[in-house]
């Protein structure tokens, strides 16, 4: 068979008969395709599209630089492996630089940001709020809602610092359980 090959492939002084390169790609098609094939799918993650494209084109570059090309089987399969193995990397490279392709959504489906959902967290923490007592109210709205450190709601409120503590405390356990209730906080 390898004798048969060598033959074959065995370039003549006629480079650059069309109807020589047309027939020579035919026989290297024939015999390279299959086991080419083989190794590219290995290559591609078994992507059976994607490596019939790469054998393709590496029979494609085979065909434009057949008359630069050594024909003998055992140099001409390590040129088209090694050309094959560069086309797979390249398309790797691609393939990492360009953002994966999906489908467009339906517009149905397309979330469009309003703004209710904060809206509706704020209905239910001001109703929760509304809940507690006048001096829990007080402590949280001076230091959460308004930004004041202790010392200074504690100032405005006209009571000890540690008494805003823990007063704060209490607050913001007695709100916890009131949302939990409501179903919003676990």
């Amino acid at each position: 068979m390898r004798r048969q090959l060598d033959s074959r492939f065995a370039r003549q002084d006629s480079y650059g008969d069309p109807d020589r390169d047309d027939h020579l790609i035919r026989e290297l098609y024939q015999e390279f395709g299959g086991p080419l094939l083989r190794q590219v799918r290995k290559t591609t993650g078994n992507d059976l599209q994607w490596a019939e494209d790469v054998v393709q084109e590496t029979l494609v570059r085979a065909w434009r630089n057949s008359a630069k090309l050594t024909w003998e089987p055992g140099l001409l399969w390590a040129w088209l492996l090694t050309v094959a193995r560069r086309i797979v990397i390249d398309g790797r490279r691609r393939r990492g630089v360009r953002p994966r392709e999906v489908e467009a959504p339906e517009e149905d489906t397309i979330a469009v940001p309003d703004g209710s959902d904060r809206t509706l967290a704020a209905i239910v923490v001001a109703d929760a709020l509304r809940g507690l007592s006048v001096q829990h109210r007080e402590v949280i709205e001076e230091t959460y809602l308004r930004d004041r450190t202790v010392s200074e709601a504690a100032e405005i409120l006209g009571i000890p610092p540690g008494t805003v503590k823990s007063r704060l405390f209490y607050a913001l356990r007695a709100l916890r359980s009131a949302l939990k209730e409501r179903g919003v906080a676990s």
